[in-house]
């Protein structure tokens, strides 16, 4: 039994009919499909290197202690691993429509907090997997780690049999509510002997504090500095649209190598000319704004690595969508995000994060509730960007050929985009609310022109 992180267990909170917290990645592969039998073997033999996913999620009476994980005594493989097929003739589109419906279906909490969808019938003979998984297992960087261990490194790799697998005997709900009221007792020890430790190495209180007060400063401005009204935030319905955008890591370190940045900053460019042409599209002003992003910092340590619970913090980025010129975007992106690297924000996000941990988790919960319905004028959007696996990988012998991220919605945020690096594929997964954003793709074109022009401009420069 292991209790969840103050994190972990948000994602839990947050969930609501309209917002489905759960990630999830779809994984296009070369035919012909494996049967179903060669599926569930590969998916079998892996299922000891991830205990989480034979665990459920069990909340304790009156939210007196955060929620834990326990064995599933009822764990059915056949459950959470899926078929279905597209009708003829099986294209990205009809693809897409099948995630958007699969992604608006909130995951059952009484069971272990993933399915697996195995899709038939797409063009070319492709067959694809969509893996969903909820928020409160894994962030982006573990899920792609999760990704990885879950495939093979090889078409033809060894498989013996996995151990037999026993539950562990599920406490009784008086022991369940006792062991959380302990905890509670308990804690506050632990915090103050984690304060005495620091207090006793002065040098790195005085450099956390400080680090932490620059981060919060900045943070701060951005509450006191609402965006601007655009279509992209309102009320959002259960529902999803989900479309994507296709690029090269080859691509974008010619722009960077060209033109300078990070190949984040060249990624948060071409987002940015798509959100331009949405919002130009819808007839909305343009000139003289920003969109406000939020842009998850993964902070897992070395030592965290291959665990799969949430270690990720978040900055704010504003894309300069009044900004035509595509290179004068990307110059704007670099200085700004070198800026917020000096202002800390994602060091003082994971010391609030931390902070929770202290608080009652019923306290917890109600205020991260609160939080997602007050009116959310200092965020328009989230971006995403994960590097995937650098290997060839394989599903039932069958090769992987590319991927796409899925990212969730929340508040009254109504679009959000996910980017995932996969050898040199570079894809970008957007999620939309469905009744809110009927023109969806117009945003992927716009990534796609905004690639184009990037990549003219560094051939340009280099003569």
């Amino acid at each position: 039994m292991q209790r969840l992180s103050p994190l972990d267990a948000s994602f839990l909170h947050i969930e609501s009919g309209s917002s489905p917290m759960h990630i999830a990645s779809t994984a296009i592969f070369e035919g012909p499909p494996p049967g179903a039998e060669a599926v569930l073997r590969m998916v079998k033999s892996k299922l000891p290197l991830v205990p989480r996913y034979r665990q459920k999620v069990r909340f304790v009476p009156l939210e007196l202690g955060r929620p834990v994980w326990v064995d599933d005594p009822h764990f059915n493989l056949d459950y959470h691993v899926r078929h279905t097929a597209l009708p003829a003739p099986g294209s990205d589109e009809q693809l897409r429509n099948l995630i958007g419906r699969i992604m608006s279906q909130a995951l059952d909490r009484a069971k272990p907090l993933w399915e697996m969808w195995i899709v038939e019938g797409l063009e070319d003979g492709h067959w694809a997997i969509i893996s969903k998984s909820h928020h409160a297992m894994v962030d982006g960087v573990s899920g792609t780690d999760l990704l990885a261990v879950m495939l093979d490194s090889s078409p033809d790799p060894e498989r013996p049999a996995p151990p037999t697998w026993e539950p562990e005997l599920e406490q009784s709900s008086v022991q369940f509510l006792g062991s959380a009221v302990a905890e509670r007792v308990f804690n506050p020890y632990e915090a103050f002997r984690s304060a005495r430790s620091l207090v006793m190495r002065p040098r790195r209180l005085l450099s956390e504090v400080a680090t932490t007060a620059k981060g919060l400063t900045s943070m701060r401005n951005l509450v006191i500095r609402p965006t601007a009204l655009t279509s992209l935030n309102g009320p959002i319905g259960p529902h999803r649209r989900y479309t994507w955008a296709r690029g090269h890591v080859s691509d974008v370190k010619q722009i960077r190598g060209a033109l300078g940045g990070t190949l984040n900053d060249v990624v948060l460019a071409v987002i940015t000319q798509g959100f331009r042409q949405l919002l130009q599209s819808r007839s909305e002003e343009v000139d003289g704004r920003t969109v406000r992003t939020l842009v998850p910092v993964s902070v897992r340590k070395g030592d965290q690595q291959g665990s799969y619970d949430n270690r990720v913090s978040a900055m704010f980025a504003e894309l300069p969508i009044g900004l035509e010129d595509p290179v004068e975007r990307l110059h704007s992106i670099s200085e700004q995000l070198k800026g917020l690297k000096e202002s800390q924000q994602a060091v003082a996000g994971e010391t609030l994060t931390s902070l929770a941990g202290f608080a009652p988790p019923a306290l917890l919960a109600a205020g991260t509730r609160v939080a997602l319905r007050m009116p959310q004028r200092s965020l328009n959007t989230v971006t995403t960007n994960v590097p995937g696996p650098r290997v060839q990988l394989y599903a039932a012998g069958r090769k992987m050929l590319e991927a796409f991220p899925y990212v969730p919605l929340a508040g009254q945020v109504r679009v959000g985009v996910a980017i995932f690096s996969y050898l040199d594929s570079l894809n970008f997964g957007i999620t939309g609310d469905y009744d809110s954003n009927p023109d969806l793709d117009v945003l992927p074109q716009g990534i796609t022109a905004g690639l184009a022009d990037l990549k003219k401009a560094a051939e340009a420069s280099r003569g």
